[in-house]
């Protein structure tokens, strides 16, 4: 199963209009991985205080945030990476666009081999321009989803 069925089909996928700041879409983006048990609010913290402390390298590329925290942190209880879209970009440095961002993976890691498994997926899908576009553009809801990872199949 590719990741983004994956998102749909564990209900780790999360779909909102804006959020105030980036610590409020960083909490916004763990909600699905806290209601599983997959994470707590120590690693949610956690994330928030990283970015504080060494600023909005989650930000990999314009557009796209990879919430996380280091290995082996407090909070984590499964692997598993959530996805959230927000319609209107989130803004980690002011005046910055190439640090905004509207599609956030949530990482939670605590079997290193799962989590390179996921890591793999994630990257290929990072690669993929057109899916990338796709998530921006055209992903809105969990139908939106399965039908750009029916589009798009990454195994």
């Amino acid at each position: 199963m590719s990741l983004l069925h994956d998102f749909v089909e564990k209900k780790h996928c999360i779909f909102i209009e804006e959020a105030a700041d980036w610590r409020e879409a960083i909490r916004i983006g763990c909600q699905p991985l806290l209601a599983d048990g997959t994470i707590d609010e120590r690693y949610q913290k956690k994330v928030i205080e990283c970015v504080e402390q060494y600023g909005p390298y989650i930000v990999l590329i314009p557009g796209v945030a990879m919430p996380h925290s280091q290995q082996g942190a407090e909070g984590v209880f499964k692997t598993a990476i959530g996805f959230m879209k927000v319609e209107k970009p989130v803004v980690f440095v002011e005046g910055d666009p190439d640090k905004y961002a509207n599609l956030f993976f949530t990482l939670a890691s605590c079997n290193p081999e799962e989590h390179l498994a996921n890591m793999s997926q994630l990257a290929d899908m990072l690669g993929n321009d057109d899916l990338l576009e796709e998530l921006m553009e055209n992903v809105h809801n969990e139908a939106d989803l399965l039908r750009v990872a029916d589009k798009y199949p990454l195994e």
